[in-house]
């Protein structure tokens, strides 16, 4: 009995101990001062030592980072050099399984519409520059009136790729979505009130949540009404009492407690190559076996398998006249494009990163991609900027009852920044002093028609005649007359040209249901100005990895061979 007793006093003081260790380490100890985080007697600092890694984001896969050869074609029939093969090294990411469909797009339209009614004069060119160009699918000896009318809205079409957006308009939806994913965050943890059904909210356009806005100053949004917050998560660095009932208790979220979400993004060209090719699966231990010529393993576009044999793997055109195959056999299953997900994914779990629709991405156009200069999550178009600051040391937010608009090469106006969100302005030759890894704001044009990439490097700018600086690329260049109802003043550029590369045109990637099978390689490129749209270029989000590449450790056996 009096065994038992011990027995019984060993394990409760082994609990209490194990108890104390496990409070302690949920605060967090500094490991080389012996502070304690997150305890009111040691000033509050604050640490998240139970951050473990985040899931993928809604509708996301994780894109485990790697070597590979970006610009590795085995067809290049017009010898143009314009898929040099070089070698890059991509950061781990997160990537849309499929493109962003026309039931999401819609969802982005009601939600603009919403906030920003159109019939407020002063939100009303806001929700018109979100809409797609529906009147991509005309052609001048075609009949496809019934596409124009049913592509976007009709549920037949729901789960299709949205197409008729440009470049500009598939950023925004980029930030758009960034902004509702992290205020589902903060509902879900009690933070925010739901915005939609709060009553002391009535001001249209202030109904809406930035994520920037609100880690630098969460009083700068809807319009100053902080009712709009419930409670926020435990401020260490205050001791606990008693708050009147229904005030804001805690302290809000930032980004150190890895709560929200990274900034959704299109993905940059090498990220995009890199997971349409999806290598991963002809690795043997830390060398690629073979070449891929498409998003799955194999050199042709019919399926080899013994039950599905001949089948196509990818929705695209097949010949002259030919989008769809003979009825019965050899059909793609569909004639324009079709539903996502139809066909099997690649070895990341993308669909669709070989036909259907191309899409874009991140980066500017050039000819070359300059590993020279980078070999390491390549990216051209950059322009470096950073928050503007009034007079007063706060940061500016755009007015809700004013937005500026500007004006496109094709006329049509589109918001600078939308109410509520932060001005940014580009960084000064102040910001860059003695900086080694960058000089300036505008890096687009960089070592390739920059001032510093011609016979002329050595003149500054302030020196030369805007008339006479020199252009690497001879691109039109429509005239800046705007009208004062701010529509661009139509001219045509009467100089002669010899190309239409310039900083405003962007890549776009893969084969879509209107291209041959040549273009279904993801090392090809074409570009197109970012202002414009087809029926046959759509778009899907990436965003950021934080932490270690991957989720799982590395193993070192390699694959195996069939």
């Amino acid at each position: 009995m009096k065994k038992f007793s011990s027995n019984k006093l060993l394990i409760i003081l082994l609990s209490a101990v194990a108890l104390t260790s496990c409070n302690k380490s949920s605060k967090g100890v500094s490991t080389l001062t012996g502070w304690e985080y997150n305890d009111p007697k040691y000033g509050g600092f604050e640490t998240n030592p139970s951050f473990r890694e985040t899931p993928p984001p809604p509708g996301m896969v994780l894109i485990e980072g790697g070597t590979f050869t970006m610009g590795s074609v085995q067809d290049d029939v017009m010898f143009d050099w314009n898929t040099t093969p070089v070698k890059q090294q991509v950061r781990s990411f997160y990537m849309d399984v499929a493109e962003v469909t026309n039931r999401e797009y819609v969802l982005y339209l009601q939600y603009l519409e919403k906030v920003f009614p159109p019939s407020d004069d002063t939100y009303r060119k806001i929700y018109q520059a979100a809409l797609p160009d529906t009147l991509v699918w005309r052609n001048t000896l075609g009949y496809n009136e019934l596409l124009t009318e049913n592509y976007l809205r009709h549920p037949a079409y729901a789960d299709y790729p949205v197409v008729g957006v440009s470049w500009r308009q598939a950023t925004e939806y980029c930030k758009w979505r960034t902004d509702r994913v992290n205020e589902k965050i903060l509902i879900e943890k009690g933070v925010l009130h739901t915005l939609f059904d709060h009553d002391s909210l009535k001001v249209e356009g202030a109904n809406r949540f930035d994520t920037e806005t609100y880690l630098a100053n969460p009083n700068l949004l809807f319009d100053g009404d902080s009712s709009i917050y419930y409670k926020g998560i435990k401020d260490y660095s205050k001791k606990s009492g008693e708050k009147p009932k229904g005030s804001f208790t805690g302290r809000h979220v930032k980004i150190s407690d890895g709560i929200l979400a990274q900034r959704f993004r299109l993905p940059t060209e090498a990220e995009w190559e890199y997971a349409a090719k999806a290598e991963v699966e002809n690795r043997e231990y830390n060398s690629i076996r073979g070449r891929k010529k498409y998003s799955w393993d194999g050199n042709t576009t019919r399926e080899d398998s013994r039950r599905y044999q001949g089948d196509q793997l990818a929705n695209f055109k097949q010949g002259k006249g030919d989008y769809s195959g003979l009825a019965g056999w050899s059909n793609d299953g569909a004639d324009i494009t079709m539903r996502i997900k139809s066909y099997k994914p690649n070895a990341f779990g993308l669909y669709d990163m070989s036909g259907n629709v191309a899409e874009w991405v991140a980066d500017v156009y050039r000819p070359i991609i300059d590993n020279d200069a980078n070999d390491f999550s390549y990216f051209r178009g950059n322009v470096f900027e950073k928050k503007k600051i009034d007079e007063f040391g706060n940061v500016v937010v755009v007015d809700y009852n004013s937005v500026e608009f500007d004006t496109l090469d094709n006329g049509k106006l589109v918001p600078k920044d939308l109410p509520g969100s932060i001005k940014y302005v580009p960084i000064t030759k102040r910001d860059a002093f003695m900086r080694r890894n960058y000089e300036k704001a505008y890096n687009i044009d960089s070592r390739d028609g920059d001032l510093a990439s011609t016979n002329k490097f050595q003149m500054m700018d302030d020196e030369m005649d805007d008339d006479i600086k020199p252009r690497m690329y001879n691109s039109p260049e429509i005239p800046r007359q705007i009208g004062e109802s701010g529509l661009i003043i139509q001219q045509y550029d009467t100089k002669t040209r010899h190309t239409l590369i310039s900083d405003q045109t962007r890549v776009y990637k893969g084969g879509s249901w209107k291209d041959r099978a040549f273009w279904l390689d993801p090392s090809q490129r074409r570009y197109l100005p970012e202002y414009m749209a087809t029926n046959y270029i759509g778009f899907r989000c990436a965003t950021d990895k934080l932490g270690q590449m991957s989720y799982s450790k590395r193993r070192k056996e390699g694959r195996k061979v069939k």
